[in-house]
């Protein structure tokens, strides 16, 4: 006798609930117990309620060696759909550990791919979960073609849409190189792993003994450069991907969200008059600065464990997103690096990818020197800076604090890299290199010949400071626009960005640059 309409329906609704169960109740149990929530409780935490719809609950494996045949896998591991974020849309993709430890196949994979696919349609974010055990070794060649099919999927999306990745679980082999493809990673500190190959391997091959959080715990991967944000668990983690979301476009058509009243809120500020110490060789914190001219104090920073000689991140003035970067001259006196210049290339090749105006805060003695620096390669990596700056097509403001020396002063988005402003402190000293080395060079038949070789180098560094470290020689090249009191620079900060709304920057046509990798 066929079924009449209220058993099939009663039995959609059973089928969906054991689906939903995921790997049961013990397993559940068992991931609460390691202090992990659930894939679906992830996503419920991380969207607005009612707003979810997953999709390929259904999903199951073909599979039918090494006693695969008939088993059922929930989700074949897997939760995707679509929902909003802060009445924003967002598609996502969680890795459920409690059904075959998360780990990736064909059909599993095909989920995340046809998820990616719509996210690219739609125009909007995604937001991938990761906990995983990373290739079902059941499956072969198949686990290994579905990874190839998401990172295909991941070029196709970059700079088209904001793609977020949550380690909040492991994610070892080749699955680390999915977040690694992704614009940002969000790690969750104790349960989060992320590495290529594990210390037994290690171990195997070098015969060096290292524990996994040594090799891919959070603090190892934030100071690597890998991670960008660290979370102490999953709450905080997804707490952090809603915050950072609200910063960015929905996709790289779109304006970043605007939560201004339509209002430009000046608010001199006396406090940045004292901020420069006398010395120059003093060092102080440039989040200080940053802090008291953004909207509110509220500045999200990223990768804030790597190359601390530079600070980047995102914040809003007058409602609007802008993207920082500054030197930080509380750390190694601010000069740049190799991984500085690649922590700073990186946000503003974002910034530009998602029309996000870039503010960028000057003082810079340099670029590194020494053998392990141009071992290394400074030389590209800086370049990368200038070809980053240079090839931004967004609103460009920068505004020199105090040293703009060499080469690092053009890095930093000088005018002649195409700022569309730049402002320069009272404090501000642009040169060619610092005094102190200048007049070693300029003057150094006048020291040697000297009485008093130490009085005559102070004197001509004295001098050499007032003639030409200083911001008045740029202005009269009209190389630096306005000369400003720094209580006033969240005023021109907001007047320059209000003007340069609807700027229009026409490059030669081209299929791509050739960024020195």
């Amino acid at each position: 006798m066929a079924m009449t309409t209220k058993e099939k329906l009663e039995r959609l609704r059973q089928t969906k609930a054991r689906l939903a169960a995921g790997g049961g109740d013990k397993r559940i149990a068992k991931q609460h117990d390691l202090g992990k929530l659930t894939a679906r409780e992830r996503i419920a935490l991380l969207f607005d309620p009612e707003t979810i719809q997953e999709m390929f609950l259904f999903a199951q494996h073909r599979n039918v060696n090494f006693g695969m045949m008939g088993k059922e896998m929930p989700g074949d591991g897997v939760v995707t759909g679509v929902g909003a974020v802060g009445g924003r849309q967002a598609f996502f993709a969680s890795q459920d550990f409690t059904v075959s430890g998360g780990s990736v196949g064909e059909m599993h994979a095909d989920k995340i791919c046809q998820t990616m696919e719509m996210a690219l349609k739609s125009g909007a974010p995604l937001v991938f979960i990761n906990d995983s055990g990373g290739a079902r070794i059941q499956e072969g060649i198949d686990a290994l073609s579905g990874y190839g099919r998401i990172f295909y999927r991941h070029v196709l999306l970059s700079g088209v849409v904001p793609q977020i990745s949550i380690i909040a679980g492991p994610c070892a082999g080749g699955a680390a190189y999915s977040p690694a493809l992704m614009d940002f990673i969000i790690m969750v500190e104790g349960t989060g792993e992320l590495f290529i190959t594990g210390p037994q391997v290690i171990k195997q091959v070098t015969g060096e003994d290292i524990s996994a959080a040594d090799l891919g715990g959070v603090f190892a991967q934030m100071s690597s450069g890998v991670v960008h944000l660290m979370a102490k668990d999953d709450q905080d983690a997804l707490r952090l991907c809603q915050k950072l979301l609200s910063f960015l476009p929905s996709n790289n058509l779109e304006d970043p969200p605007d939560f201004g009243g339509g209002e430009l809120v000046f608010a001199p500020d006396a406090y940045l008059d004292r901020v420069i110490p006398d010395n120059p060789r003093d060092p102080y914190d440039i989040k200080d600065i940053i802090l008291r001219v953004v909207d509110d104090g509220d500045f999200l920073e990223i990768q804030d464990h790597f190359a601390l000689n530079a600070v980047v991140g995102f914040a809003r003035i007058n409602g609007r997103t802008v993207g920082v970067v500054a030197n930080q001259p509380a750390v190694m006196a601010g000069v740049l690096d190799i991984d500085s210049s690649d922590k700073i290339s990186r946000h503003v090749r974002f910034c530009n990818a998602f029309n996000i105006p870039l503010v960028t805060f000057v003082d810079v003695p340099g670029f590194m020197p020494g053998i392990q620096q141009e071992r290394g390669g400074i030389i590209r990596h800086g370049a990368k800076m200038l070809f980053s700056y240079s090839a931004a097509t967004v609103p460009k403001i920068t505004v020199l604090l105090r040293k703009a020396y060499g080469g690092a002063y053009l890095a930093m988005c000088g005018k002649d890299l195409g700022s569309d402003r730049v402002a320069a402190w009272p404090t501000a000293e642009v040169a060619v290199m610092g005094p102190e080395g200048a007049v070693n060079i300029v003057y150094r038949d006048q020291i040697k010949s000297a009485e008093d070789p130490k009085a005559a180098r102070e004197k001509f560094i004295n001098e050499y400071r007032e003639q030409f470290a200083n911001p008045f020689v740029g202005g009269s090249r009209n190389l630096i626009d306005d000369i400003i009191e720094p209580k006033d620079t969240r005023r021109y900060l907001s007047l320059a960005l209000e003007s340069l709304r609807t700027k229009r920057d026409i490059r030669p046509q081209k299929k791509h640059g050739l960024i020195p990798m």
